[in-house]
């Protein structure tokens, strides 16, 4: 299909005698998607006296580089990021609002990808895509090639390896650190292809913390021989999670320095070892970040800056109070997630209150509250969205998300001392690359702000397939 279109367009230009005088960029038979998780724009800079001439240097150099990407929706996380990535699109409209949401109707936490219908292998996770309410990148690949395109997803971690591959991946492979092996699900293989097999009893085990990315590029390097990617005319995808996440606890600047430069030279040998089998005008590779970075506990009080704690359970028991005093005892509040609040609707329904105007007394309850920001409604959320919330508007899905949105105030913490969960408020923006480099690409930095929404567009212009299905964003060039 893709080949009858390459070849229909040439022949086009060529009967208007201009051949000479345009120029057709030449489709991949690679694409190598790589979204490095905490990737920061001012850590890849303070380093680069340390990289090689073939990682960073050489993408930074020869690629087309957007300086200022950002992502449309707040908050965001290694999940909800790299759905974005691969749909085009926000998890208002994706499904994918963070690693894990409350489930409305056991109010249990769910893991975003989690799925028991489908066994694992080498794993005793279930897991698929099926969470993914939307097309990805990858999807529309396989659909305009009739299932002819070679689709793999390779991370460290399984959200990310799942969510990469989309629905219609030939494969998704995170590593089982238990195990000391790589895995799936059975959502993509009847049992482990040969390879998958062979790679784990040869090399697994050398897996340790300080060569998680290493081990990434490996097996990312023995799929693409394994599976006979970029060997035919017929574009194949990539998608690659590395990450240069530092644990809270080794946070300093010698640990992030080297962090960087094992991630640049695993970039390298990717590049390299791609590039000779492939061909260095077959390969398109994409970077970009998931645009957040965990960071050290800050002691504001110290520093004599506004800080304290908010306790989500203790103004959710006070918010029920205050509602029994308007409407009569009752359980209005059912449970809380981070800083989500969710309302028990069906026994709202059965009293035959006014959910508009419950909402709005509960708004205004809790906007009294010390360390509230701002307090944002469903129906605010779904209806309304503007320049205030419109990141909070893009990131909200009522099938995930709770009924009361609380926004801390910057430096405060929320605390739910029911759940231990918590988080400090921060709304610093993180500043980092989106980098296009490969087949066609000529090298440009581009300072203007730009959003990830635009990532696949600008893809599947490249390959001349259609965008993910709600994907609205414009290619990038």
């Amino acid at each position: 299909m893709i080949n009858k279109y390459i070849t229909a367009t040439i022949l086009a230009v060529a009967s208007t005698g201009t051949i000479n005088a345009q120029y057709v960029r030449p489709v991949p038979k690679l694409v190598v998607n790589i979204t490095i998780d905490q990737l920061r724009s001012d850590y890849i800079e303070a380093f680069i006296p340390y990289y090689k001439e073939g990682g960073l240097k050489k993408l930074l150099r020869n690629g087309a580089v957007y300086t200022n990407a950002q992502y449309m929706f707040s908050p965001i996380d290694r999940a909800s990021a790299i759905a974005s990535v691969s749909t085009g699109t926000s998890p208002s409209s994706n499904g994918i609002t963070g690693f894990k949401w409350l489930n409305k109707n056991t109010l249990i936490p769910v893991d975003c990808v989690e799925d028991n219908n489908y066994d694992g292998i080498f794993t005793n996770e279930g897991s698929s895509p099926k969470n993914i309410a939307t097309t990805t990148i990858n999807d529309e690949l396989k659909i305009a090639t009739d299932g002819e395109a070679i689709v793999y997803s390779i991370a460290l971690d399984r959200d990310a390896a799942v969510i990469g591959g989309g629905h219609a991946a030939d494969g998704a492979l995170w590593f089982n650190k238990d195990n000391k092996c790589w895995c799936s699900s059975k959502y993509y293989f009847k049992k482990a292809p040969n390879w998958l097999e062979s790679y784990n009893l040869l090399y697994a085990n050398n897996f340790t913390d300080e060569n998680i990315n290493a081990n990434i590029t490996n097996v990312a390097l023995e799929c693409v021989n394994s599976c006979n990617m970029g060997i035919d005319d017929i574009p194949d995808m990539l998608s690659v999670t590395y990450s240069v996440k530092v644990p809270v606890k080794k946070i300093n600047k010698q640990q992030i320095q080297n962090t960087y430069i094992q991630l640049d030279r695993e970039l390298e040998k990717l590049i390299s070892k791609i590039e000779n089998k492939v061909g260095i005008n077959n390969v398109l590779f994409v970077i970009t970040s998931t645009g957040y970075c965990d960071e050290k506990e800050v002691n504001y009080e110290k520093y004599r800056i506004p800080s304290g704690t908010f306790y989500i359970n203790r103004t959710a028991n006070l918010l029920n109070m205050y509602l029994g005093a308007i409407y009569g005892q009752d359980k209005y509040i059912e449970s809380c997630f981070y800083n989500q609040i969710f309302l028990n609707l069906r026994q709202i329904e059965l009293k035959r209150i006014n959910i508009n105007e419950l909402l709005s007394r509960a708004q205004s309850f809790l906007i009294q509250n010390s360390g509230i920001k701002n307090v944002f409604t469903s129906k605010n959320l779904l209806l309304y969205g503007d320049n205030d919330d419109s990141k909070l508007h893009n990131w909200y899905n009522p099938d995930n998300c709770g009924d009361l949105i609380i926004e801390v105030s910057p430096g405060w913490k929320l605390l739910n001392e029911d759940t231990k969960q918590q988080y400090i408020s921060k709304e610093n923006a993180l500043p980092f690359p989106v980098i296009f480099y490969g087949t066609g690409i000529k090298h440009e930095e581009n300072t203007t702000p730009i959003t990830i929404d635009r990532i696949a567009p600008t893809i599947a212009k490249i390959i001349r397939i259609r965008a993910p299905n709600a994907c609205s964003a414009s290619p990038l060039y």
